[in-house]
């Protein structure tokens, strides 16, 4: 099946617009404005945290957005920015863009939004604008009167519509393992903040009262006092040691002389830009070793539940850790990290779980940025995470976070599995949806698989 196509703008409701400029100095209170930096990150805004800017009301009527908007960026530093299309879900509030965004607003009674959204989000969209952006001196970028005359498909607007939903399914549904991860990491931090940072259960047992959220067998493996230690006040009986003592594997991995540019496919390998967070990873930033060079590494294969820790770059002066786990075949079942990033486990009865949390909190986070941002090529070394000061708790305490962290750690490592899953069937029936190749009530069964 193959779809008349017309000029963009013919699908217009009003002409294009360009945003509004606004400088930093004047930010800080107004209504919330979509910067290039939300495009760039989502490609679906809805509800997000933004710089908020002044507006007068009556005089800039025509800036604001509404529900089915799409934004184009009108500049890029790299190629496949420049075009690149977001589709405005709505706020909580009024929302304007900003001027380097081009404002498409399309006549929905006749054309569905969300479908020309996922075209663009195609190939087949993405070829159409690659043909209409100017590449300059150090950026590249698109005119708003190249835009409104790219040709579009024009199926019929309940073909529109069903395609639509079928990918607004899908796209939800990620939206909704990714939030659900969201909530299930606030969950494990909060405990561990909780037991290891605040002393809560041990601070409601000196004030003689039942420590809150948890059951008297729990509540019996706290201590009731504290007592001075290197890192102040501590639960009477914990422990404070080097975290040397209490390490079993702290390692890199290493890459090919010359660099892995040119190698696509074989084994992937983990670097210091896919140290994010638990549960999260890039799949379009993935890098390879050869299979027979990951076999000769003598270290930097990942095990399941290693935590990772970016060690190395930056801003001289400056270094910002970050702090991933990857596990239970997420990212993938076979992986090794490279030279940029540590590989950690502690002995037991220390959990991964335990570890992932202590290297995020707060004191151990400002250790880190304090030592690396000494160096004069920013980051750490293996001494600096040894001569970390680490707090040993008795062991039944470590067994009970555990036991109550590891179930949390696991559902993310499965939802993050699905979400790939999901993404994977999008952007495989993406382009035979928007050009008319797959009969619409085979994918309903497939999408309705995936999303059980």
């Amino acid at each position: 099946m193959s779809f008349e196509s017309v000029r963009f703008g013919d699908l217009f409701l009003e002409p294009q617009r360009n945003g509004l400029t606004r400088p930093k100095k004047v930010r800080g209170v107004g209504f919330p404005m979509v910067n290039m930096g939300e495009l760039f990150a989502h490609s679906r805004i809805k509800n997000l945290e933004m710089d908020l800017v002044p507006i007068n009301e009556e005089k800039e009527q025509q800036f604001f957005l509404k529900d089915g908007d799409l934004l184009f960026a009108r500049q890029s530093l790299v190629l496949s920015g420049a075009g690149q299309c977001s589709i405005f879900l709505g706020n909580k509030t009024r929302t304007v863009f900003e001027s380097h965004l081009i404002r498409c607003r399309l006549d929905q009674k006749r054309f569905n939004p969300n479908f020309y959204f996922y075209f663009f989000r195609s190939p087949d969209g993405r070829r159409v604008i690659e043909a209409i952006v100017e590449q300059g001196a150090g950026a590249s970028g698109i005119r708003g009167s190249d835009l409104v005359n790219v040709q579009v498909p024009t199926p019929s607007k309940n073909y529109q519509d069903e395609v639509a939903d079928l990918l607004v399914e899908i796209d939800d549904r990620i939206t909704l393992l990714r939030e659900t991860n969201a909530t299930l990491e606030a969950i494990a931090q909060a405990l561990f903040k909780s037991w290891f940072v605040d002393f809560d259960p041990v601070r409601a047992k000196a004030e003689g009262l039942e420590p809150e959220g948890m059951d008297a067998a729990t509540a019996a493996l706290f201590p009731d006092s504290f007592e001075e230690s290197e890192l102040g006040l501590v639960p009477r009986g914990w422990l404070v040691d080097r975290a040397s003592s209490w390490l079993s594997v702290l390692e890199t991995g290493r890459r090919p002389k010359g660099g892995v540019a040119g190698i696509m496919d074989g084994v992937p390998s983990i670097g210091a830009e896919s140290i994010v967070r638990i549960g999260e990873f890039d799949y379009s930033k993935t890098k390879y070793v050869s299979s027979e060079f990951f076999e000769k590494m003598k270290s930097g294969e990942l095990q399941s539940h290693d935590v990772l820790l970016y060690k190395d770059g930056g801003k001289p002066g400056v270094f910002l850790p970050r702090v991933s786990m990857f596990g239970n075949g997420f990212p993938f079942k076979k992986c090794g990290i490279n030279e940029h990033v540590f590989r950690i486990r502690l002995k037991e009865p220390f959990s991964q779980a335990f570890l992932y949390y202590w290297l995020w909190s707060d004191a151990v986070m400002h250790e880190l940025k304090h030592r690396g941002g000494k160096a004069a090529i920013p980051g750490i070394n293996q001494s600096d995470v040894k001569e970390l000061k680490l707090l040993v708790p008795n062991e039944q305490v470590l067994i009970g976070f555990d036991e109550l962290c590891s179930p949390l750690i696991d559902k993310i490592f499965s939802n993050s599995k699905q979400s790939r899953t999901l993404t994977q069937l999008r952007d495989t029936l993406l382009p035979r949806l928007i050009s008319g190749q797959l009969r619409l009530p085979e994918v309903e069964v497939m999408v309705e698989e995936a999303c059980a």
